[in-house]
């Protein structure tokens, strides 16, 4: 018998197994969504609807909450409601979809066709005149708001198709992650669609990926509104800024031969075609190419020991945790300094993909900017360790220099500020 290959501690699949214990709020709030499904599985329609940044938690939390509903529905107790319930877990990526079927092998309640597509789910709900029971959707915010026949996906709103097709919807939803026109969420749209259901909306806002400060989590949150701050004061999280982005790289190469799971991104600012070849991101002496497209392969990206030979991009990135994330901001992300602000530059994004299906939307210049300004948001919250910047455009690039510099003079910070993770 071939001896089984247990995941790395850092691993993906060890962060959001359903045997990692959730803190006192995150259970009080799954014991919340349990009762709320238990009361409602007899009603025509309900939604819970979690929302949080990224990094606090609302994968875990939906993933533990699925394991306890589908051992509940394949249980013996038959006097609980959940017991013979249909249920599903649906997340509109294919990397995360990897994720959690690699994580059902290792519960004995789950199996992997209870994770899948939204448009699948939708489209064999619809083919057999089937209805499900509780549906729970992770990064809902990448929910299709129109139609994409391209993508087999004809109706209108896949949210309101998956309400359609089940009697309770639970999603984790955050608008600042939103990264396309065609999935164009903002908080008003979805609380205007939800508006007519039985709902309950609940927050998480404690930060469990980044071990940092709370000044690293304002300064990003700042950037992904166009504020740039001075750098946040030297701490355990390892926060810097490289004037070169070979020497960037070769750091990163550094930390993960030490701690595994730190890889390169960049904002998709560099031309890149599924076509089965390679495609490459130059920034100086700093050459290497975009991530390769492998639906086959069982690992998803992140977890791919090949990919530190790779630059992710939001879309494979999306979702999961690195140790360290060295990030390049590509030509698109630019400075004025008349304001002090980050100006976005859409026609230098290279994601067009991104900007069809603008019919309808209105000021789609700002739109182009507030969905580039999440991907940065996206990619700059994905170290748990340490994040790596290096920016492209020569006035963003001078000015990050002079604020590393300033903070490099600056003296040390006073000990004893609160992080932002309680165990950091």
């Amino acid at each position: 018998m071939q001896t089984p290959v247990l995941p790395a501690p850092d691993s993906a699949l060890t962060r959001l197994a359903p045997t990692v214990g959730l803190t006192g709020p995150q259970q009080a709030l799954m014991d919340e969504v349990l009762a709320f499904c238990r009361a409602h599985t007899a009603d025509a329609h309900a939604l819970f609807v979690i929302e949080g940044d990224a990094g606090t938690g609302k994968s875990l939390l939906l993933n533990t909450l699925f394991t306890a509903i589908q051992h509940a529905a394949r249980g013996r107790d038959a006097a609980d409601p959940l017991h013979g319930t249909h249920n599903a877990l649906l997340v509109n990526h294919p990397e995360m979809i990897k994720l959690y079927r690699n994580i059902s092998e290792s519960q004995p309640c789950l199996r992997k066709k209870d994770f899948e597509r939204p448009t699948t789910f939708i489209n064999q709900m619809a083919g057999h005149g089937r209805r499900a029971d509780i549906v729970l959707v992770d990064e809902a915010h990448l929910l299709l708001t129109r139609s994409d026949p391209y993508n087999r996906f004809r109706q209108d709103n896949q949210l309101a198709e998956i309400i359609r097709h089940a009697r309770i919807v639970v999603i984790v939803f955050d608008a600042r992650q939103v990264l396309k026109f065609k999935s164009l969420w903002t908080d008003e749209r979805l609380r205007a669609l939800v508006a007519g259901y039985p709902v309950v909306i609940r927050r998480l806002d404690q930060q469990f990926r980044m071990h940092a400060h709370a000044d690293v989590m304002d300064w990003i949150r700042a950037l992904r509104d166009g504020e740039l701050r001075a750098l946040p004061a030297p701490q355990p999280f390892d926060f810097r800024i490289y004037d070169d982005a070979q020497a960037l790289y070769e750091a990163i190469c550094q930390r993960n031969a030490q701690y595994g799971l730190c890889r390169m991104l960049a904002t998709y600012d560099y031309p890149y075609t599924l076509n089965g070849q390679d495609h490459f991101i130059t920034e100086g002496r700093f050459h290497l190419r975009w991530d390769r497209a492998m639906p086959q392969d069982r690992l998803p990206w992140a977890e791919r020991a090949d990919t530190i030979d790779e630059v992710g991009s939001v879309y494979t990135i999306q979702g999961f945790d690195l140790n360290y994330a060295g990030v390049i901001l590509g030509p698109s992300v630019t400075w004025d300094p008349a304001t002090d602000r980050i100006v976005i530059d859409p026609t230098r994004y290279e994601d067009r993909a991104a900007f069809t299906g603008r019919d309808g939307v209105e000021n789609p210049p700002a739109v182009m900017a507030r969905i580039i300004l999440n991907s940065i948001n996206v990619l700059m919250t994905r170290g748990v360790r340490g994040l790596y910047i290096y920016a492209s455009d020569p006035r963003l690039h001078a000015r990050l220099g002079a604020l590393w510099h300033a903070r490099q003079a600056a003296p040390a910070a006073p000990q004893g500020i609160s992080p932002s993770r309680q165990d950091a």
